[in-house]
């Protein structure tokens, strides 16, 4: 059987020599080939004894290049692919990851409106894909983040939102807690009804019931994986909040966060929803989106 490939999007930017180097963990940790991938549409079609001096994909050449010697430095025994391809890069992208475990991209901090004018290409490989991308900053490290003298517990957050079958989801996040042998934090977020708010605050009853019905169907929910993965601590925290406040309280220090985003939506509604858009604007973890029907 052949090894998986993990697929990393090269562009030249610090963001993407950062994916770069998060792919190469993957592979080391997960005995699969890395394919560093950059695609250029004025990529020319050369013959294979044309001299140095007139190469016109010299520059993507040394781009590729540049990265494969920073992986390969810290892990040598990685098989990488060079593919240099002659597209534009979003159907470059979406044509790899049909065969490849995963898609890892750099992606830089934008504000909302930002991202909808330059129409980030990240975004669109989140909305289309049919397989995990997982998008990482530059400047990412594994080092856990210190506040107020506290080091923050390593771990992998999901978000899980209950409104559906999640299985690819959940089963991407244990498998990834297994494989680094970290905890599993699983996060669900329910904002309370009407009904719940008092004129002096919110009715402690009310409330009380409202997180106990979803404590226990997310312990149901996960359940069947928490008996697949017995080795893997598991940590359910439910907030009375929209599940993308829930997650953005509860992501810092965590070395990936997992999101889903659903395949089947809406003819006019936006490819990534609401708690999947705020992962990717305001987690400086990793972040992985996972698509799920």
């Amino acid at each position: 059987m052949e090894p998986e490939v993990i697929t990393v999007g090269l562009d030249g930017s610090p963001e993407s020599l950062a994916a770069a180097q998060w792919a190469a963990d993957e592979a080391d940790r997960r005995r699969c080939v890395l394919r560093l991938l950059h695609a250029w549409v004025l990529l020319a079609a050369e013959a294979p004894d044309t001299p140095p001096d007139r190469d016109q994909n010299a520059g993507a050449r040394r781009l590729v290049r540049r990265a494969r010697e920073e992986v390969q430095d810290r892990h040598p025994h990685v098989q990488v692919i060079e593919d240099l391809v002659g597209s534009e890069p979003l159907p470059a992208l979406l044509y790899a990851a049909n065969d490849s475990r995963m898609v890892v991209l750099g992606t830089r901090a934008l504000t909302a409106w930002e991202s909808y004018v330059l129409g980030d290409v990240s975004l669109d490989v989140v909305g289309q894909a049919d397989r995990p991308v997982v998008l990482v900053r530059g400047g990412w490290s594994t080092e856990a983040p210190r506040s107020e003298g506290h080091v923050a517990e390593p771990r992998i957050v999901v978000g899980v939102s209950l409104n559906g079958p999640c299985d690819p989801l959940l089963d991407f996040a244990f498998d990834a807690a297994a494989s680094r042998g970290l905890p599993l934090q699983a996060v669900h977020g329910r904002a309370l009804p009407a009904t719940a708010y008092v004129p002096w605050g919110i009715e402690p009853e009310v409330a009380e019931e409202i997180a106990k019905e979803a404590d226990d169907e997310l312990r149901e929910a996960i359940r069947p994986w928490r008996e697949r993965f017995p080795d893997v601590p598991v940590r359910l925290t439910v907030l009375p909040e929209s599940p993308t406040r829930a997650m953005v309280q509860t992501v810092p220090g965590a070395e990936l966060l997992v999101v889903g985003r659903r395949r089947n939506h809406p003819r006019f509604a936006p490819r990534v929803g609401p708690v999947a858009h705020a992962a990717m604007h305001h987690a400086t973890c990793p972040v992985a989106v996972v698509p799920h029907d």
